[in-house]
This record gives structure tokens, C-alpha cells and sequence, in this order.
């Protein structure tokens, strides 16, 4: 079933372990490399710490560990996603920044049931890219998810 009441929009494209993920373009502020984050004591186990970018401290959000994915190491394709959504700024730590894609609500179907329910509850949509499946994730539930501690 698709979801056509949605309206077309750019998609940032990254990899979370094997799978895909697309996030709001509108929601993207840059895509930079890894460093290590400035742990902060006391934080979620998601939140490996601070960065400070552009002069602006954001907190690292480790989206492996919050999709329910066992966290890795860091390697020279690791990358944080800064986004803005609301009035919150995030820095996504995520396996690699693959592309940029442009998705209609043809191209969007509703997810299917039987997905781990603690990852599909961070998902609006799900789509085919390249042939491959791509899961879109929605920002203002994980935004939700992050201020309740998941």
C-alpha cells in the first residue's frame, strides 16, 4: 500500500549497519567525518557524547544503538548527519553517507508488519532505491524517542 498523501522531497541516504536509511532532506544541515565525541558522564548509552561544530555543541546520537543495532567501531566511512529538526540540532552518527535520492508519496509504502517493533516505531515509510529497500526514518519521532531516553 502506498503512501501518496505524503509530498516528494529529497532524501539523504545512509547506512546503518547492512540496511539503508533515508532522512529528510529539509532536516539536513551537513554531513562531516567522524571524530571522537567528548563523552559526557552519566549519558545514555545512544549518546556517546558532544561535539562541537561550527562553534555549536551537539549531541552525538549513536543511530545504531537507537534502531536496536549492535554498536562498532568507527572506520574511515563513518560520518555525522547534522540535522535540525524542531528546534533541536543533532549530530546522527552513522555508518556511511551514501546519496542523495528523490522519493514521491508513489514511492513510499507503508511498512511492513512483522518489523522489530523497537525499529519500526522510528520509521514512517519504506521504499525501493536501486532496487534495494529503504527505510525512511521519521525525525520527530526519534527526536520524541531521544528526549524520553528511549
Amino acid at each position: 500500500m502506498q503512501i501518496q498523501d505524503r509530498p516528494s522531497e529529497d532524501y539523504l541516504i545512509v547506512r546503518v549497519g547492512t540496511e539503508r536509511y533515508a532522512l529528510p532532506g529539509t532536516a539536513i544541515r551537513e554531513v562531516t567525518r567522524w571524530r571522537p565525541p567528548t563523552p559526557v558522564p552519566g549519558a545514555p548509552h545512544m549518546l556517546p557524547g558532544i561535539i562541537s561544530q561550527r562553534g555549536v555543541v551537539l549531541p552525538a546520537v549513536d543511530l545504531r544503538q537507537l534502531l536496536g543495532l549492535e554498536a562498532t567501531e568507527p572506520n574511515r566511512t563513518t560520518r555525522f548527519v547534522i540535522i535540525h529538526q524542531g528546534q533541536i540540532d543533532v549530530a546522527l552518527l552513522v555508518d556511511a553517507a551514501l546519496d542523495i535520492c528523490h522519493l514521491t508519496g508513489d514511492d513510499l509504502a507503508r511498512l511492513p508488519a512483522g518489523l522489530d517493533p523497537h525499529r519500526a516505531h522510528l520509521l514512517s515509510a519504506v521504499a525501493q532505491h536501486s532496487g534495494l529497500p529503504l527505510l525512511v526514518i521519521d525525525l520527530a519521532t526519534l527526536m520524541t524517542a531521544l528526549q524520553e531516553g528511549a
